[in-house]
């Protein structure tokens, strides 16, 4: 990667209203009503949806084959009049898909990929291997299917005109101040771990590293974070923004914060590090959808944080 000028990067075109987005299943089995109410809150935000019938197969805790899967990946790429393609959940799976995936059909044809929580190992796949922008966002029969009827900011596909800014944080006590600038990437972070040692390892240097998870334990989110660090993970990274972390303390209470073990365990790091976006995993909306790949800024204070983004291909 690198973090003078544009990245080497395919960039997506811009979806509009009236375009058609493709669903896909490339993890766990998923429930044929929820998708509908996805698509319902899709189309009523002036999207055309699109998904082949397969997505409703399960195979034990898959949607269906492995190989089915990957091919209903590719499919989406190839098919012109799909715009995006945006995952129905995430669960369990994804990395099955990794050995069939063609990234030659990708790179060939970008379009919007949209997901997260599992949805991570495709993520940042595509964008390490195909070279093409993915993003860290909303998903169908999770956030699409439980928006309320006024609810549309974060379900608008294309971020803005000029990218994204993003502030917060201020609820919780910032790890460690300072600014950088790098590429925006990451995701759940059991999936950046679980990749390690692997050969879909994550590419992590130069990044503005965003992470997040949930119903982790503090103590396996301190064990997950010292894995990268002595994988060398975090050497080259210039800032890391965690997500909300929804549900990450130890049951039966606890006499400090999650924001105090991550400081602790990347402090010696003396890189920016803060704490509360809202992207993935969320308690409530927003979900911000992060265009992994894209050059970013981050600013951390003691107050909150200040993240910028520019439109992919800007």
């Amino acid at each position: 990667m690198r973090i003078s000028g544009k990245p080497a990067r395919v960039y997506p075109a811009k979806v509009k209203r009236g375009d058609t987005v493709g669903l896909i299943a490339p993890g766990s089995p998923i429930a044929r009503d929820l998708l509908r109410a996805g698509c319902n809150k899709l189309e009523s935000l002036g999207y055309k949806t699109f998904y082949f019938n397969t997505i409703f197969n399960q195979e034990h805790y898959f949607a269906g084959a492995h190989r089915e899967r990957a091919e209903e990946l590719e499919q989406m790429f190839l098919r012109p009049e799909i715009r995006a393609i945006i995952c129905a959940r995430g669960g369990y799976g994804c990395n099955y898909l990794l050995p069939h995936i063609n990234l030659k059909i990708i790179r060939e044809n970008p379009k919007m990929f949209i997901g997260y929580s599992d949805v991570t190992t495709l993520l940042t796949y595509i964008c390490d291997q195909a070279d093409m922008c993915t993003y860290h966002g909303p998903m169908v029969i999770k956030d699409y299917a439980e928006a309320k009827q006024d609810e549309a900011g974060p379900l608008v596909l294309n971020n803005g005109e000029k990218g994204i800014e993003i502030s917060g944080g201020g609820e919780h006590k910032q790890p460690r101040s300072g600014e950088a600038k790098g590429v925006l990437y990451g995701g759940c972070l059991s999936l950046i771990a679980a990749s390690l040692g692997t050969p879909y390892e994550v590419k992590t240097k130069n990044s503005i590293l965003f992470l997040e998870d949930i119903n982790a334990k503090p103590y396996q989110i301190d064990r997950m974070l010292m894995q990268m660090k002595y994988a060398g993970k975090l050497a080259e990274v210039r800032a890391v923004v965690f997500g909300e972390m929804v549900g990450c303390t130890q049951p039966g209470g606890q006499d400090y914060t999650l924001q105090e073990i991550v400081g602790r365990v990347l402090n010696d790091l003396e890189i920016p590090v803060a704490f509360g976006l809202p992207s993935g995993h969320v308690s409530a909306p927003p979900n911000y959808s992060l265009a992994f790949g894209a050059m970013a800024e981050l600013k951390v204070t003691a107050d909150g944080f200040l993240l910028r983004s520019a439109r992919s291909g800007d």
